[in-house]
């Protein structure tokens, strides 16, 4: 097999990083969402609609990029664990909409915290260049969604 080149090292590299910096980021809400036997599809719910109290279930479909039925089953359990509240909209009552419930929100913030006291200190380490650079490659990765 060709040795690769040091371009490929480096994406390599690259990719290597960014698997354990998500495995760290990732640990301590896994941790606190297992306890609950949760996961975290049903952190990005949480996440998601702390971000935007009301939003819609079709919304949220989107924001995911999941389907319906893989959607159906967290969002029950979340539900039926008082995490998040589903109410008839207010102009048509066939749209779902979607808030947290106060233990939810309690929850959502102690996942939120871990994540974001995470961020700050390595963004506070790197440098305010460096956090400029990440949240420009993220924003990249981002647009390349499908």
């Amino acid at each position: 097999m060709p040795t690769p080149d040091a371009r490929e090292r480096e994406l390599r590299d690259a990719i290597e990083a960014l698997f354990f910096a998500y495995r760290a980021f990732t640990a301590e809400p896994d941790d606190i969402l297992a306890r609950r036997g949760l996961g975290r599809v049903h952190h990005r719910i949480l996440y998601f609609v702390a971000r935007e109290p009301g939003l819609s279930v079709t919304r949220l479909l989107e924001v995911l990029a999941v389907s319906k039925q893989a959607l159906n089953t967290p969002l029950r359990q979340l539900s039926d664990s008082e995490l998040i509240h589903s109410s008839p909209g207010k102009d048509d009552k066939r749209i779902r909409q979607l808030t947290l419930t106060a233990a939810g929100k309690r929850l959502e913030s102690q996942l939120c915290r871990t994540q974001t006291a995470l961020l700050d200190k390595a963004f506070e380490s790197a440098g305010s260049k460096a956090e400029a650079g990440w949240r420009e490659v993220m924003q990249q990765l981002a647009r390349n969604e499908r």
